[in-house]
């Protein structure tokens, strides 16, 4: 268990995923996490929720945190290190989550001043313990302090260690794409409702085949199409459907969505 203080500006629910991860898989302990929100509504929530210091003031988690993870929107994300740049020691490592800000616009609005800083993308699965986080480093780093991040932010899923201009890409393809699978599994359950199905089975049919799906493609190892291909029996249902799908143009329509987030992250 880590006894380095961990700092979070910004109590959200991708703050909140990653805090109740490290407290679950026994990382750290309630008394080394303190958090800043900007009401005392949040506060209370979090605080009564996980037994960890919350306060009002970023200044002071900048202050006594070994750890700091920036856990705010990108367009508010200079402001908040203009107020804290002052208070953050010079050993503190500080890791943002920011959409689209890069390693050189962190280090920017921190004055120029040389700092530990990472950068990390996760996703909203991080919630239910199964997010994946990309994550890069700046040069003062070092790579036992890396591993260290990695190792807190694998508490709430998988993290891997990527360079930086692939960072617009994590964002595309983990970051954002949560929201790509729920439309898709929203609309197959929309079909299975057309069809007789109740809404609520419809959901946990679908959900259960995608979460059943993507464990399958982890633990295999084995390429997508080949997966595919183990469910399409000649003249059979699945083939039917995939090629409907092909037909509509589906993968075109997933590769240029991934593509638009990934250009939409770059001019953040």
């Amino acid at each position: 268990m880590s006894d380095k203080k961990l700092g979070f500006i910004g109590l959200g629910n991708m703050a909140e995923a990653m805090i109740g991860g490290m407290l679950k898989r026994g990382i750290t302990a309630p008394e080394n996490i303190i958090g800043s929100s900007r009401t005392e509504e949040t506060a209370s929530k979090i605080r009564e929720k996980y037994d960890i210091t919350v306060i009002l003031e970023n200044r002071k988690v900048a202050e006594m945190s070994d750890i700091l993870f920036l856990a705010v929107k990108p367009q508010i994300l200079p402001e908040v290190i203009g107020e804290i740049r002052d208070y953050v020691r010079e050993e503190t490592v500080v890791v943002s989550i920011a959409a689209g800000k890069t390693l050189a616009d962190l280090q920017s609005a921190f004055g120029g001043t040389k700092r530990k800083l990472i950068r990390c993308m996760p996703n909203t699965p991080a919630l239910v313990m199964e997010g994946c986080t990309g994550v890069c480093a700046g040069e003062g780093v070092s790579a036992e302090e890396l591993e260290t991040v990695v190792k807190l932010l694998e508490s709430f899923g998988r993290a891997g260690v990527v360079p930086e201009r692939l960072m617009d890409v994590v964002v595309g393809i983990s970051g954002s794409s949560p929201a790509y699978v729920f439309l898709f599994l929203e609309a197959m359950a929309d079909e299975a409702v057309a069809a007789g199905m109740p809404r609520k089975q419809a959901y946990e049919f679908a959900a259960q085949a995608i979460l059943g799906s993507a464990r399958l493609a982890l633990e295999t190892g084995r390429h997508p199409g080949q997966l595919k291909d183990m469910v399409c029996s000649p003249g059979g249902t699945t083939i039917e459907a995939v090629k409907t799908l092909e037909r509509r143009g589906f993968r075109g329509a997933v590769i240029d969505a991934v593509e638009a987030c990934i250009e939409k992250s770059k001019v953040l």
